[in-house]
């Protein structure tokens, strides 16, 4: 995307110096107008899929952490039914 910057500007910036030489004719000035224009277009096209990229990272990351919680639950209750057994198994021992 900071290219897609740079390279608008350097074209600005070319487009302002032949303007100013006079040397430009009306059809390179709107050629040069509609390459700006292209290069705005395609920075606005960025923008929107950074912004759906960040929206997809946000709910990637609120599935992962769902997931975790469901994982520690699933390891809690492993333990305490690992623990119950093991209680039932050394009571059966006693017996």
């Amino acid at each position: 995307m900071y290219r897609n910057v740079k390279n608008a500007l350097m074209i600005i910036v070319l487009g302002a110096i032949v303007t100013l030489t006079g040397c430009a004719t009306t059809a390179q000035f709107d050629e040069l107008k509609a390459e700006v224009n292209a290069i705005k277009s395609d920075a606005s096209a960025a923008k929107a899929d950074a912004a759906a990229a960040r929206t997809a990272a946000d709910n990637a990351n609120r599935v992962a952490a769902e997931a975790r919680d469901v994982a520690n639950q699933a390891n809690a209750r492993s333990i305490e039914a690992e623990t119950r057994i093991d209680r039932a198994f050394k009571k059966s021992m006693y017996k």
